[in-house]
């Protein structure tokens, strides 16, 4: 593992006089040979280099008698969910197996027929429960419909509580199952659900003496149980933890209903890895290409990570140019993070954003030193292609709110440069107030947007980059979870202060008090986002998981610390399962 150390270099640029211009400020900066000190992240290589990731087979599972059998199976699946006599709490289980196993998307028709159909029906009755007091049916039944857009009481949870309504009844402690179910349909919440509060820390209390005593009745529920308490399921990324549930899918249930939807798993998994790996090489090249990293070895080497990064928010394997568009963005986000956070001068990176700001205006990037040219015509001729590309496809003009969306994190990444030389630690709230924009998310929503929307409609591009509470709620989910795993690291070579240390010195209390400050941000942050996707309408269902499959990856990348740009086991094999393992199959 490379450690962040406070490197310095010494880097000599000699640049020819500058031009007579009306902007003095080049002339000030770039009329001599200068000596400049510089900051080094000492980011290791690639885990995965090029010649790994070119040599990669992505044609073992796109052959024809694997996907034969996996549209056979397809076919015989919708038939299970189109079932009519299939009892209700059946249905739901089957469709919450088929999201966990990550291949819903292949039924979306199918699944929102039968949750609406449950839904009137439950709703036509004031919505109680079915069921004879089954806290596990209950729970699910209640997480599955909320995940799906469905809003859901949770007074369906009322009989389940003691005689005063003021918690839980102790008696449902030995019911392992059902207090699992109601611990993830407890992070469902929006503001003001206090009974699933309640039922959080009811159901934590009990599961956490599980996990302690490893005394459970059904052994597979055990790891389930563990997993849940490290991160609980609506955090996580489908697409990196669906490995996860086909292994587990594949110990706990032997049906053969149970069999047909794992052997379909299976199959799904590894054609829609072969995409994925098809992608990967496409924009593997296309990095390779840039010498991006020949020419300014102080960039992160992450072409893996931002494509990870990519198929998280897009794991359907019909959004292949979505996850090729926003991994090279994610490329390049860091090039400019590393470029404003660590490499640049004050002065250089001043220029840099007025440059940005001119746009069109190229007569002085001649006089830039030669990584800041390369770093200003690889983000040019991105934003143009992609503008370029929309344009086509769409006859809607992207460019200007491109423009606007790119000059505006530059100026955030200035303000925090200048907090840096000048020594400033801002407050938490002025920190949060710049941060949440120079995290790039809204470029991120607004690549994926323009991407996953056809037709697209410039009245969504308007609302988008007006920053509709979406866009803020989701930097935000990733922009804490990310001060919390890499602020240490920044701060040893030199850095601004993050969310941790700004509230810390704010409210002058110790990092760890910080740290549960920031913990409960981020639980604000998902209930407020959990109100979103039950209660706005403004976007697709398909977006607003977008935004929430933000929030999710930053939490897997940075659970354990910075697994973005200094390697560590944990993320790098969570990586390794969804990337590069494809399941063994027998047909």
């Amino acid at each position: 593992m490379a450690a962040i150390v406070n490197v310095l270099s010494t880097s000599t640029h000699k640049l020819p006089p500058s031009p007579s211009s009306h902007n003095s400020s080049f002339r000030m900066c770039y009329h001599t040979t200068t000596t400049t000190t510089r900051r080094s992240g000492n980011y290791g290589p690639s885990t995965w280099d090029f010649t790994y990731i070119q040599s990669l087979n992505t044609n073992s599972y796109t052959g024809e008698r694997f996907v034969t059998r996996r549209d056979v199976l397809k076919e015989k699946v919708k038939d299970m969910l189109n079932n009519g006599e299939m009892k209700e709490a059946e249905k739901i289980e089957m469709i919450d197996d088929l999201q966990k196993l990550d291949c819903a998307y292949h039924f979306e028709d199918e699944i929102m027929a039968a949750l609406m159909d449950i839904y009137t029906k439950k709703s036509s009755n004031n919505y109680k429960s079915l069921e004879e007091k089954d806290l596990n049916a209950t729970a699910l039944e209640f997480r599955v419909l909320r995940q799906n857009g469905f809003n859901v009481s949770p007074e369906v949870f009322d009989g389940f509580m003691d005689g005063k309504r003021l918690g839980f009844d102790a008696n449902l402690c030995d019911d392992t199952k059902g207090l699992l179910n109601l611990y993830e349909a407890s992070f469902l919440s929006k503001e003001g659900d206090t009974t699933l509060e309640l039922a959080r820390d009811f159901s934590a209390k009990h599961l956490k003496q599980v996990n302690r005593d490893q005394n459970v009745n059904d052994p597979t529920l055990l790891p389930l149980v563990q997993r849940a308490l490290d991160l609980p399921l609506h955090w996580r990324v489908p697409r990196m933890d669906s490995r996860f549930f086909i292994d587990s899918y594949d110990l706990g249930k032997t049906t053969s209903k149970n069999s047909l939807l794992l052997e379909f798993a299976k199959l799904d998994f590894n054609i829609s890895q072969a995409v994925y790996l098809e992608d990967l090489r496409f924009v593997s090249r296309w990095w390779n290409d840039s010498r991006i990293i020949e020419k300014m070895g102080f960039v992160r080497d992450r072409v893996v990570e931002n494509f990870i990064w990519a198929l998280a928010k897009t794991s359907s394997p019909k959004y292949s140019h979505c996850r090729r568009v926003v991994a090279k963005l994610d490329a390049i986000l860091c090039m400019v993070d590393d470029i404003y956070d660590i490499y640049g001068t004050l002065d250089e990176l001043q220029l840099f954003t007025d440059a940005i700001e001119r746009w069109d205006d190229i007569t002085q990037v001649g006089h830039f030193p030669e990584y800041m040219q390369l770093c200003y015509f690889a983000l040019h001729n991105f934003v143009n292609e992609v503008a370029y590309d929309i344009f086509k496809e769409h006859n809607v003009l992207i460019l200007p709110y491109l423009r606007k969306e790119w000059l505006g994190l530059c100026k955030g990444h200035l303000q925090e440069a200048k907090w840096y030389h000048s020594g400033h630690t801002p407050t938490y709230e002025e920190y949060i107030e710049n941060a949440w924009r120079s995290i790039g998310v809204n470029l991120v929503l607004l690549h994926a947007f323009i991407h996953v929307n056809n037709p697209l409609k410039e009245s969504g591009i308007q609302c988008l980059t007006k920053y509709h509470e979406i866009v803020r709620l989701s930097s935000l989910l990733l922009r804490l979870p990310n001060d919390k795993g890499t602020s240490i690291y920044e701060l040893k070579r030199g850095d601004v202060p993050k969310a941790l240390q700004c509230y810390a010195n704010e409210a002058k209390v110790s990092l760890d008090d910080a740290r549960d400050f920031v913990d409960s941000h981020i639980n604000e942050t998902w209930n407020k986002i959990n109100k979103c996707l039950l209660e706005d309408d403004t976007f697709t269902k398909t977006f607003v998981q977008v935004a929430m499959n933000v929030g999710r990856v930053s939490l897997c990348m940075y659970q354990y610390g910075d697994g973005h740009g200094i390697k560590n086991l944990e993320t790098q094999n969570r990586i390794q399962a969804a990337l590069f393992e494809p399941i063994p199959l027998i047909i």
